[in-house]
């Protein structure tokens, strides 16, 4: 438990969340027993009844919470409209599903069986994301449970479905609009920079996902009898995506980087005074020396520059010896990673137009558009990240850092699009903690840290 010298947290949501401490850990192992694996249909009764359990926690604190259906798994929504007039709304997303445990036989513990080993909460979901969601719970109860009320408007949206695509969401944002307008969005499905450092997570990259396909000949060929006659698929496609980047490391597609949006120098100068080290990136991701863009600090290429990058590929024989094969086709699954305002559909085009200059004669090539997200970066200023800086610093002891995210979380453009609301994300994971791998884990002190941010955070909001 974290000292109860409160500092600039108030004392009574402090004392509040101290006596409540070991039921709030109770109550959340409970949500992490329940096998919420959304990809599986024979864990649908697991999902429904994570939903329920949550619905019933955010009833019992005091909220007017029902579960509401979609096609797929149901969206649990709160609500508790009692503030001040004049006082904001605020909309927390989280989601209640989870990824599957698999590969069992490498968690330490069980996955669905909460163990806390050296500070650390094991379990499935641990912060990806019912650990991160219960912050939110545990700071909203606090001021519930310390004063009978609090100073914001507030609705928690609980998905169950962010696992495999948040594939209603959108069209429930969209269909609920009036019900959900608010002032300010907040999000913790992410991660601190490093251990003791809070972030405050500014921008996300986007995503445009292709599979490209070469075909030859109608068949297989025997290498030796057409072999430098025929054009070979797999050698013409591995020519295709070499011309892909240039010898910087810059992506060679015509027109790819004229809608990126510089980021502020500001911005730029903080990242280079992180803590960060190319050396422990290496030894991290187990390489000898890093690539791309040439010019760009690791953080940088890692947060605020595009990429272009091959996922897979699949061609001829590759079986257990030799068979000489001359293969009829040849496949690559290509994904960008796009920052602002980079556009999915327009790298499509321009995709489109490169692989036409490009592609050689006696082979044809197609390309299917697969997946697309757009980037998103946050505008810094204004009252919602003026509050986070200050419930951080409040938590943590110290001020908050700014950071990037290489991934993309799409339903943070959706809520910003359909709502009009500016998104904070803030998240309490650390690098490390296996988010979809076997032993995925929470520290627990952040846990609690997170939740008394969270509850300064809604007292400056209102």
């Amino acid at each position: 438990m974290i000292p109860n010298t409160s500092g600039s947290i108030p004392a009574d949501l402090d004392r509040w969340l101290h006596a409540n401490d070991q039921r709030g850990m109770d109550d959340l192992f409970a949500f992490l027993r329940i096998p919420s694996v959304s990809a599986k249909s024979d864990h649908n009764a697991d999902t429904a009844r994570a939903a329920e359990w949550l619905n019933a926690s955010l009833t019992r604190f005091g909220f007017a919470s029902e579960i509401l259906p979609t096609p797929g798994h149901p969206i649990v929504l709160a609500e508790w409209r009692k503030a001040p007039a004049g006082a904001p709304t605020v909309l927390i997303y989280g989601h209640y599903d989870v990824q599957p445990s698999e590969p069992n036989e490498l968690w330490t513990s069980p996955a669905f069986e909460p163990t806390v080993r050296d500070g650390k909460l094991f379990a499935r979901g641990a912060v990806d994301d019912k650990g991160q969601l219960w912050v939110h719970a545990m700071a909203l109860a606090a001021h519930l449970g310390a004063r009978g009320t609090l100073p914001v408007n507030v609705m928690v949206l609980a998905e169950g479905e962010e696992e495999v695509g948040s594939v209603n969401l959108a069209h429930f944002i969209e269909r609920n609009r009036a019900r959900l307008a608010c002032d300010y969005v907040v999000i913790s499905d992410s991660a601190m920079f490093a251990p003791g450092i809070p972030s405050i997570l500014s921008s996300l990259r986007g995503l445009a996902y292709f599979q490209i396909e070469v075909q030859g000949p109608s068949g297989d060929l025997h290498s030796g009898m057409y072999g430098g006659a025929v054009v070979n698929p797999a050698m013409a496609l591995a020519r295709l995506l070499a011309t892909m980047h240039d010898a910087r490391g810059r992506v060679a597609i015509k027109g790819f980087y004229d809608r990126v949006r510089a980021f502020p120098a500001a911005v730029l100068m903080g990242m280079k005074k992180l803590p960060h080290s190319d050396a422990r990136f290496r030894k991290d991701v187990g390489v000898k020396a890093l690539g791309g863009e040439a010019g760009k600090t690791t953080l940088e290429k890692l947060w605020t520059r595009p990429t272009c990058e091959v996922n897979g590929m699949l061609s001829g024989y590759t079986g257990e010896g030799a068979k000489t094969v001359l293969p009829a086709k040849a496949m690559a699954k290509v994904s960008f990673r796009l920052v602002p305002d980079q556009d999915p559909d327009l790298v499509e085009k321009l995709l489109r137009a490169h692989i036409k200059r490009v592609a050689p004669p006696g082979v044809t090539v197609t390309i299917t558009a697969m997946h697309g997200g757009r980037p998103w970066r946050a505008d810094l200023d204004g009252p919602l990240f003026d509050a986070a800086r200050v419930a951080l610093a409040a938590a943590f002891g110290r001020d908050p850092v700014i950071v990037g995210e290489g991934g993309s979380i799409p339903v943070v453009g959706d809520f910003e699009r359909i709502l009009g609301a500016p998104v904070l994300l803030v998240g309490f994971g650390l690098p490390g903690e296996n988010a979809h791998a076997p032993d995925e884990w929470i520290s627990v002190d952040n846990l609690r840290r997170g939740m008394r941010a969270m509850a300064v955070l809604y007292d400056a909001l209102g």
